[in-house]
């Protein structure tokens, strides 16, 4: 369910705030992982490419969230992301063409809802 969520806020549909593709997903998973709301605020830098690294903001919020909960999967993710974007880097993945924006949001979520 969190994954719908998450395309939610990302899109702002179904009455969700629009926000960006890091935003989306933290806020989507902050229950199932006890994450503090400040960090819906704090992720907000880094949408568009400014993750740290260039990485995707959607892939940098999993990534973060694996770190404090199951740093064990980190790589399992790098595996899963890379599979289905070509790519790690916000602008990689846009010049690969394999996944779109909301794509993204969807099966970083994807990952994430599988370990919740």
């Amino acid at each position: 369910m969190s994954v719908v969520k998450a395309k939610n806020y990302y899109t702002g549909q179904g009455g969700c705030q629009r926000m960006n593709c890091a935003q989306a997903v933290i806020n989507a998973f902050k229950e199932d992982f006890n994450i503090d709301e400040t960090m819906v605020e704090t992720f907000k830098s880094y949408g568009g490419g400014k993750a740290p690294d260039g990485l995707c903001g959607a892939y940098y919020a999993v990534k973060y969230i694996l770190n404090k909960q199951a740093p064990g999967k980190l790589e399992e993710l790098e595996k899963h992301f890379l599979e289905h974007a070509g790519a790690l880097e916000c602008s990689n993945i846009k010049g690969l063409k394999k996944l779109s924006c909301v794509g993204c949001v969807e099966k970083s979520s994807e990952f994430l809802e599988k370990l919740g």
